[in-house]
Formats: C-alpha cells, sequence, structure tokens
C-alpha cells in the first residue's frame, strides 16, 4: 500500500504529461472524430482522477474543464450561431425580405464589379408591365439568378453580350433582347450610346427599371418612367431597386410588439 502511494506522484506526472501531448497535437489535427474521442477521453480522466482519488490531477481536470467550455464557444462560434439561427421565431415576411436583400446585393455587386471592369450591360427588372413580347423575341433562359450568370452573358467574347438581359423577380428571364430606341435623346449625353438610348426608350413605354453600365465610363445609369439617372452608386441603386421590389407585407403577418406604443395606450 505504501508502494502505491509513493507511485502515485509520477503516475500523476505521466498522465498530465500524455495529456498535453495529446492537447497539442490537436493543433494539427482538427478532425471531427478527433475532438470527440478528445472530449472524452477528458471526461474519462476527470471521473478516474476522482475515483482513484488523486488531487493534483483532478484539480488540473477541473480548471482546465473551466478554460475548454469557453475554448469550444469560441472555436464552435459559427456553428453555434447557425444553429441558434434555426431557432427563430420571425415569420415568412422576415425570410421573404431576407431572401430578396440576398438577390439584391448579388444584383449589385455584379453590375459594379462590371462597371469597375467598363464591361458594358444593361439589366432590365420588370415590374407590373409584362416584358414577355421583348423575352420572346431573344433567347429566352428562365435560370435562376446567380452573379456568375449575369456576368458571364455580358463577357466581350460571348455571344450573348449585344442586348439587354430582363430580369423577373430573381430569375434571368432572356438575353440578348432588343429593346426599342428612344425618339428624344435630348436626356442623353455625347457619352452615352445605344445602350442609354434603348433603356430610356423602354423606360418610356414600360414601369421597368432599366440599369445601363457604360462601356466607356464605367458610369452606373438607371432609367426609369422616361428619365435617365447617371453615375448612380451602388448605396443609392440598392435604395432605389428596394423602394420599387421588396416583397409587400402580408397581410396575416405578425407586427412586432412596441412596448412604448403599448404603454400609451
Amino acid at each position: 500500500m505504501a508502494f502505491l502511494h509513493s507511485i502515485i506522484p509520477f503516475l500523476e506526472i505521466l498522465i498530465i504529461a500524455v495529456m498535453l501531448n495529446y492537447i497539442l497535437s490537436l493543433f494539427w489535427n482538427t478532425k471531427s472524430m478527433d475532438l470527440a474521442l478528445g472530449f472524452f477521453a477528458f471526461l474519462g480522466l476527470l471521473a478516474a482522477s476522482s475515483w482513484l482519488n488523486l488531487p493534483v490531477l483532478h484539480r488540473i481536470m477541473v480548471l482546465v474543464g473551466n478554460v475548454l467550455v469557453i475554448g469550444v464557444l469560441i472555436i464552435f462560434q459559427p456553428e453555434l450561431r447557425v444553429a441558434l439561427s434555426k431557432l427563430s421565431f420571425k415569420g415568412k415576411r422576415y425570410k421573404e425580405i431576407t431572401e430578396f436583400d440576398k438577390f439584391l446585393d448579388q444584383l449589385a455587386n455584379s453590375i459594379y464589379r462590371m462597371s469597375e471592369k467598363r464591361i458594358g450591360a444593361i439589366i432590365v427588372l420588370e415590374n407590373e408591365d409584362s416584358l414577355e413580347e421583348y423575352a420572346q423575341k431573344a433567347v429566352m433562359l428562365k435560370g435562376e439568378f446567380s452573379s456568375e450568370l449575369l456576368e458571364t452573358i455580358f463577357a466581350v467574347n460571348t455571344p450573348l453580350h449585344d442586348g439587354a438581359v430582363i430580369l423577373r423577380d430573381q430569375i434571368i428571364l432572356a438575353a440578348a433582347v432588343i429593346l426599342p430606341l428612344a425618339d428624344d435623346p435630348s436626356q442623353l449625353a455625347r457619352s452615352m450610346g445605344t445602350r442609354h438610348r434603348a433603356a430610356l426608350g423602354l423606360s418610356h413605354m414600360t414601369d421597368a427599371l432599366i440599369a445601363v453600365v457604360s462601356e466607356e465610363t464605367g458610369k452606373v445609369s438607371i432609367a426609369r418612367e422616361g428619365i435617365m439617372t447617371r453615375g448612380v452608386k451602388i448605396d443609392r441603386f440598392k435604395g432605389i431597386v428596394r423602394s420599387l421590389f421588396n416583397p409587400p407585407a402580408s397581410p396575416n403577418a405578425q407586427t412586432k410588439f412596441n412596448f412604448l406604443e403599448w404603454l400609451k395606450t
């Protein structure tokens, strides 16, 4: 029995050395299975230190456990955030707006990337007036919108770059669309070409919003209701599109509780 008590300090040192070696090895091995095995091994050592009455090892395990709780929260913060987001109690309207904002961000970023590269483009966002007659005369795509697809269409060497793209909701309806030209080019500056004239012409005939990227200057213009606005920045572009196409509030959607308004009643 005395011999057992004499070797306990050496046993604790050996266990602690193995633990430190394993913890350090985790920096070079991040597989999920290794993390799970390490967690169960830690619990086993903690229980064994208590059962075998190893006070030094048990104290170290408790202190390390307190640190590991914080470490796990930091390391797995992205996964925990995703898991918590699934517990959201917000309604359908919130999801619709989130999807629309994601689409708008992709659209705006794509347009202004082409602006930086001075890639000429004309993007038509269909509103209440149907643009089916123009789409039928072009190349029908009916593909889900993506930045990569939009920018590929307007790449100089592609056969679809010469013409407009029609977007219906979040669908690329058609490409290489020929639009009617404006009869009165009084709003067009000398640096504006056929794309701007086509955008202005369609805005006279429909309620669509047309974004034009100038190949010469790289500036983004917006045509709507017969008016051409030049040099539109990305934040203003998002604001204009959001004001026209943001999904309307559902009549059955629950409104957010306002504590101050409740106190006034």
